[in-house]
């Protein structure tokens, strides 16, 4: 019935029944997490839950650990006992996922009455990073939609959002000290409809301000999700660089890139633009107080290194053997930077080239040998393999499928994934693994509507793959998914339908939305809130 699937769940005979004015009381810690439950049960209720004992309480004992809490729901009424602020959260999604589909529409719903059956619950999730990737850089998202994607992945239970801001083809991220970041880097001539497809002739742009970063983080933050930043250096830089060409390593005037793929213009190692950078990552810093702060460090073509009069010098002048050993050597001036801030750095996995800088913390997303490697050196690492949690890539072969990206990834792979290298299972390095995360990248996903499209219902199996145990089992996810399905249609959530046969496909009332893929593709060409 819930998804993620809870470590114990029993069900009881009986319910409880929500009137309108059911109680609330809570622990005064606890104060956001009612102020939440209100917001999300009342508009389809009507339930007011004032403040008062009998109904529904709110508690909190530290003894259940991070995250962790315990739902029970008798005749009487409901108790959430949260670990923590985060666990009495969870065990409102966990209490909202027991009452009808439904109650997650926006507007009162006539439904007398609300019923909660009665249960004992006790969970905790099995990692403490349980995290998602939104590219905006390759194609901007609105404020809104990013802030509709973050309750997604609260009710899914995940906690962290990696933010992808700045990249070859945009800049999103105001930084108030080089303006021209955003007015020139935020935007782009055109974008190519496929990855070899000729540019559309249509610009494309925008750019997030810094109060709109503040209340994304908070929007996030009350539903217990870090948000972490992503300024990618050294290489995918092409847009900062249209900006202030004296940050390459060519003096030309560039264009925001148009293409999709890697650039290969990176930034220069002189002083002047590692300045620049440092700069940057001060604001960054002021904007997201996440314990890390991400500067990429993948996919650096070392081309205009081998030739770049800045880069010899500077090779020469450390006594550096190769290119890899510079950008190491990049890199730790960043984490030095942000260690100074009393912050960490994370990376992807090609970091690890040249030697990897102290404490930073590695995504290995070229499968898991970059996990293997990092954890056994001692490093913390997340998992986010690409042909298992990367949600750009096609679901089925189907030719009618949008742009395909990548290789074919299924639901069911998604759900297989195990986020633990088999190479470290059993040992001390195992610890090291955080947890994983899953990947948008928007280079073939122009619109909130086809992020729905590409990420559900792969991210509900996601999110079990991290939250619940090992032991899982696809055929007994797939029947809970008919009715989590439900659940994603009172959110107006245009997922995929998944591919059969599948044991619920056939029973009358499960719908999936788009119901056929030409269907969708035509409201798509018509979304009007489409900027590109």
């Amino acid at each position: 019935m819930l998804i993620p699937k809870p470590v114990r769940h029993e069900p009881q005979p009986g319910s409880f029944e929500l009137a309108r004015d059911t109680p609330l009381a809570y622990d005064p810690a606890l104060e956001r997490v009612a102020d939440l439950l209100r917001a999300q049960l009342t508009p389809a209720t009507g339930c007011r839950f004032p403040d008062g004992p009998g109904g529904i309480a709110l508690a909190l004992d530290p003894a259940l650990g991070e995250e962790a809490y315990r739902l029970s729901v008798t005749a009487d009424g409901v108790r959430i006992t949260g670990g923590d602020g985060a666990g009495a959260f969870y065990g409102v999604q966990s209490l909202r996922q027991l009452l009808p589909p439904r109650v997650y529409r926006r507007a009162t719903v006539k439904h007398d009455p609300w019923l909660v059956p009665c249960a004992e619950i006790e969970d905790r999730p099995r990692f403490g990073w349980r995290g998602c990737l939104l590219d905006v850089a390759r194609h901007f998202l609105p404020k809104d939609d990013v802030l509709r994607l973050i309750d997604l992945l609260a009710l899914h239970k995940l906690n962290v959002l990696h933010l992808h801001l700045t990249d070859d083809q945009g800049w999103r991220i105001e930084i108030r000290r080089y303006p021209l970041l955003t007015e020139v880097g935020s935007w782009r001539r055109e974008s190519s409809p496929g990855w070899n497809a000729e540019g559309d002739g249509r610009p494309h742009g925008g750019y997030y301000t810094q109060e709109d970063l503040r209340e994304i983080v908070a929007f996030a933050a009350d539903r217990h999700i870090t948000v972490i930043p992503e300024i990618d250096l050294p290489g995918h830089t092409q847009a900062a660089i249209a900006a202030y060409p004296w940050l390459g390593n060519t003096g030309e005037q560039l264009a925001v890139r148009t293409r999709w793929g890697v650039g290969v213009h990176v930034m220069n190692p002189g002083d002047e633009a590692l300045d620049f950078f440092r700069h940057v990552l001060d604001e960054v810093v002021e904007l997201f107080p996440s314990p890390l702060v991400s500067v990429g460090g993948d996919e650096c073509p070392k081309d205009e290194w081998k030739t770049g009069a800045v880069a010899r010098a500077r090779m020469a002048e450390l006594g550096l053997r190769n290119e890899d050993e510079l950008q190491s050597w990049i890199i730790r001036q960043f984490s030095a930077h942000l260690a100074a801030h009393g912050r960490r750095l994370l990376g992807w996995d090609e970091i690890l080239e040249g030697g990897l800088a102290p404490d930073a913390t590695v995504v290995s997303w070229r499968d898991h040998h970059g996990a293997v490697k990092a954890a056994r050196a001692g490093h913390d690492v997340v998992t986010a393999a690409a042909r298992s949690v990367y949600f750009d890539y096609r679901q089925s072969a189907d030719p009618a499928e949008p742009i395909p990206v990548g290789t074919v990834l299924p639901l069911e792979e998604v759900y297989a994934f195990e986020p633990v290298p088999a190479e470290l299972s059993g040992t001390a390095a195992a610890a090291r693994v955080l947890g994983s995360q899953c990947g948008l990248w928007t280079e073939a996903m122009d619109s909130s509507r086809v992020v729905d499209y590409q990420a559900f219902p792969r991210m509900s199996a996601f999110a079990e793959t991290v939250w619940s145990g090992a032991g899982r089992n696809f055929a007994e996810f797939a029947e809970r998914l008919a009715l989590h399905l439900r659940r994603l249609d009172a959110l107006g959530v245009e997922y995929r339908r998944p591919s059969g046969p599948l044991p619920w496909q056939t029973r009358p009332g499960v719908r999936g939305r788009p119901v056929e893929m030409a269907d969708y593709l035509a409201g798509v060409a018509e979304d009007t809130g489409n900027i590109r």
